[in-house]
């Protein structure tokens, strides 16, 4: 059982919990889909973590080319339940980072974590190494007082959630790891006060575009069709249609609307006195669910077929590197919603709410397999942004609600 005296005992595992997550967050995770060398090397420090204590845990293997081991790696760790074996409560950390960016936009070294006062400036500490840590401290401190709930607490660390989780969450699933009647917690969104409780998510799609033409000298471009300025005018055009076409509100979420942003470009050619024959470009869409990733996909393929009718040598293609269609919302009356609800107003947070996000964790995953899941913490959203910090009380406020709803389990 867990009791006060266990929540009151939180604040001796600061130090600990700041030195580990500095220790931990100098271990590179970068996606290898975006220039790194995977999560790997830093699952052998949560490995460590966990034999050190005697945790027993699953290793879950899955094999990508794309890194030097040929392997992503997932660690599971259950603890059985006293009663309702067949039920198990989540707690869900992704492993993996993005890269860092513009290097001239970081105050510090964003692969050598700096601790200030009491905050931790480094790369991917809030996303997703804040959760790493209180799911792991949450998992020690269960082991430590020999504490069961009446369903089992389980705890996923997982490769991938950056590009997809192809090789994190979708090969779990694929493993039987989840059962009918799962819940899950992941803390990989949240408010400053920790009152928000994400219950849906809009509709995630990336889309690559690549525009072909005819390369030629910039000097002589009535010998050429120029795939750049193609591919600028066409991107704006798009952008622009999207805004203007899918324009509905919903309340739910944070922004109320549909997002469609022009993202990457990539490099072209190696001269400004080339004209480019191919050139590629993204963008960025957060849909509604009223609106159904193929309805907007249709307006996408009849704009492009008049740009091309209208640009002489041009061609275009699309392809989706990233396409995560909305779920359905858990509701608001689930037990993990309700349970976690009582656990704020127990520590203070009178202005518990739910809502929605633009998209982009893995409980949107989870939601379309129909198990209810939530996304909360206390943080201040700065993934992906250069100066990314965590606020060590904010993890140990984290494993205090963790307990608070295993207990109510």
């Amino acid at each position: 059982m867990i009791n006060n005296e266990i929540i009151n005992e939180l604040e001796q595992y600061r130090e600990q919990i700041a030195g580990d997550m500095i220790e931990m967050s100098k271990i590179p995770a970068i996606n290898p889909r975006m220039n790194g060398q995977g999560e790997y090397k830093r699952f052998q420090w949560i490995i460590n973590f966990l034999e050190k204590r005697n945790i027993p845990y699953k290793l879950i293997q899955v094999p990508d080319s794309a890194v030097e081991e040929k392997v992503r790696l997932n660690v599971v760790v259950t603890i059985n339940g006293t009663e309702d074996t067949k039920k198990t409560l989540w707690l869900i950390a992704h492993v993996d980072t993005v890269n860092a960016g513009d290097l001239e936009c970081w105050n510090t070294d964003p692969q050598n974590p700096q601790r200030k006062g009491d905050r931790i400036y480094g790369l991917g500490v809030e996303d997703n190494s804040q959760a790493v840590i209180s799911g792991l401290y949450t998992c020690a401190i269960l082991f430590e007082k020999k504490v069961q709930a009446k369903c089992n607490i389980g705890f996923v660390f997982g490769s991938d959630e950056e590009t997809g989780s192809q090789y994190g969450l979708h090969a779990l699933l694929e493993e039987n790891i989840f059962g009918s009647q799962d819940e899950a917690i992941v803390p990989d969104g949240g408010s400053p006060d920790g009152s928000f409780i994400e219950i849906a998510e809009k509709s995630m799609v990336w889309l690559k575009f690549t525009v072909t033409g005819k390369q030629a000298h910039a000097s002589m471009p009535h010998l050429g069709a120029n795939a750049c300025s193609a591919g600028m005018h066409l991107g704006v055009q798009l952008e622009d249609m999207l805004k203007k076409e899918f324009t509905s509100h919903d309340d739910l979420f944070n922004p109320p609307y549909s997002t469609f942003e022009l993202t990457q470009k990539l490099a072209n050619v190696d001269s400004p006195n080339i004209m480019p024959g191919k050139d590629a470009f993204f963008i960025d869409m957060r849909i509604l669910p009223e609106f159904k990733v193929d309805q907007v996909v249709k307006r996408i393929d009849e704009m492009i077929k008049l740009f091309t009718n209208s640009h002489k040598g041009i061609e275009v293609s699309y392809e989706f590197t990233n396409r995560v269609d909305a779920p359905t919302p858990t509701s608001s009356e689930s037990e993990v919603v309700q349970k976690l609800m009582e656990s704020l107003k127990e520590s203070g947070i009178d202005n518990g709410y739910y809502g929605g996000i633009g998209g982009g964790t893995c409980g949107a995953i989870l939601r379309a397999r129909n198990i209810p899941t939530v996304v909360w913490s206390h943080l201040d959203e700065l993934a992906h942004q250069p100066n990314e910090y965590v606020i060590i009380s904010n993890i140990i406020k984290d494993i205090k609600i963790f307990l608070l709803t295993i207990q109510k389990y």
